[in-house]
């Protein structure tokens, strides 16, 4: 068995110029974990937590990657909604669905992975393409994922 250091190589914790935040979410988990509570700062959100069925839990609890896939969603949708106002392109109904999977990732250690399914109405394929692709470059959460993460693009129109 080869023994993994618990500690980062210094190249990896060289990020880019530090973010100037205007919000900084607090949260805290407790308990056992997946199987715990979460709580954010101002109580807004306050979960129980539970492995899904899936992974061998109990389910019945929301948990983590359906935190994250919801978050992703609402933020890749006010990013897709940012590029299409300063483009000046418009679209009827639209809605963002965020698929988180999870799972072992070979090296003894979990890895995510994620689709994004865009849906936009009155628009053509090619330009709600184009505004998916932008979107992508500034949502935060599609920066933060990039080279981490691989996450699949599906744009619906319709």
């Amino acid at each position: 068995m080869v023994e993994r250091p618990f500690y980062l190589p210094f190249s990896s914790l060289l990020l880019e110029a530090p973010v100037s935040a205007v919000y900084t979410a607090v949260a805290t988990a407790t308990g056992e974990g997946r199987d715990g509570h979460t709580r954010s700062s101002d109580g807004l959100v306050d979960l129980d937590l539970a492995v899904p069925k899936e992974m061998g839990g109990a389910g019945g609890a929301t948990n983590p990657e359906q935190l994250f896939a919801a978050g992703y969603a609402a933020c890749f949708h006010s990013a897709l909604k940012m590029v299409a106002r300063s483009a000046g392109v418009s679209f009827t109904d639209s809605a963002v669905t965020a698929e988180v999977g999870i799972g072992p990732n070979g090296e003894g250690g979990f890895a995510l992975e994620v689709t994004l399914r865009v849906e936009l109405g009155g628009i053509d394929q090619a330009a709600a393409d184009r505004l998916v692709e932008a979107a992508h470059g500034v949502c935060p959460y599609s920066n933060a994922t990039r080279g981490n993460v691989p996450v699949v693009l599906e744009t619906v129109v319709g």
